[in-house]
């Protein structure tokens, strides 16, 4: 089963820039988006043989998840149940026959850190949901998680170390993660690859220097892990300000 998951920041711009092209000529059997910034309704994304599912956000224009799914999930639910988190179309639950498949856009901490707090909270309460999705079945979450885990998955670590997306409070949480049993797909098959990153910021020619962050991930329940086939960042494609990641497994 071949999974991508793209923050594609702005579907209708991404659809200019060749998404429809990519999804066609990767042909996936689930493709996960984040940052749609739009409305169901507001524009057709013609993807033929998908299922589609939104959560938009109530705010027009903000964040906002899809997935689009050739086979038709046994169900699909929106949002983790907390009314203080469910307001911003962040979270898309996909269930299929052996796994649960989370969709997530996590929240970000902001310049100055303003939403750091909130995004602590966040954090836990997600990452209970999941654990209590994993009671009934395993877990594949995928999206953009808003932080570099290791100085290996940033270009430059040391002038971040206290900025959004990396600061020590956001790393200890994807700690956590995996101490709670996830694993990081992409780390399980090249745990030591430097320079390989999923987001660039527009300023300062970062893509074109390859002065990247990896934040966009798939993490698996530890049970799945004889079950991961390959995990790969598609560094090629263009269209957003991330690029798509990649997970194959055993359905």
């Amino acid at each position: 089963m071949k999974l991508i998951s793209w923050n594609v920041n702005g579907i209708r711009a991404a659809m200019g820039k060749g998404f429809l092209d990519f999804a066609k000529e990767q042909d996936p059997d689930v493709l996960c988006i984040q940052e749609t910034k739009m409305q169901e309704g507001q524009a057709e994304v013609p993807l033929e043989g998908y299922h589609q599912y939104w959560c938009s956000a109530e705010k027009k224009g903000y964040s906002g998840t899809a997935v689009f799914s050739k086979t038709e999930p046994v169900s699909v639910t929106y949002g983790i149940g907390i009314d203080e988190h469910d307001h911003e179309g962040r979270v898309i639950t996909c269930e299929y026959e052996g796994f649960y498949l989370v969709n997530v856009y996590v929240p970000n901490s902001q310049d100055g850190l303003k939403r750091l707090d909130y995004r602590m909270k966040w954090e836990d309460d997600f990452q209970g949901y999941l654990k209590k999705l994993e009671e009934i079945k395993p877990v594949v979450t995928c999206g953009d998680f808003n932080v570099a885990h290791k100085e290996i998955d940033l270009k430059n670590p040391k002038t971040n170390r206290k900025n959004a997306g990396f600061t020590d409070e956001e790393r200890a949480k994807m700690d956590q993660f995996q101490a709670a049993g996830f694993t990081d797909t992409f780390r399980y098959f090249y745990p030591d690859l430097e320079g390989v990153y999923s987001w660039w910021s527009y300023r300062f020619n970062a893509r074109k220097n390859n002065a990247g962050w990896r934040i966009d991930y798939f993490l698996t329940s530890k049970s799945l892990d004889d079950k991961l086939q390959k995990a790969e960042i598609l560094t090629d494609v263009y269209g957003s300000d991330h690029c798509p990641v990649l997970l194959e497994i055993e359905a």
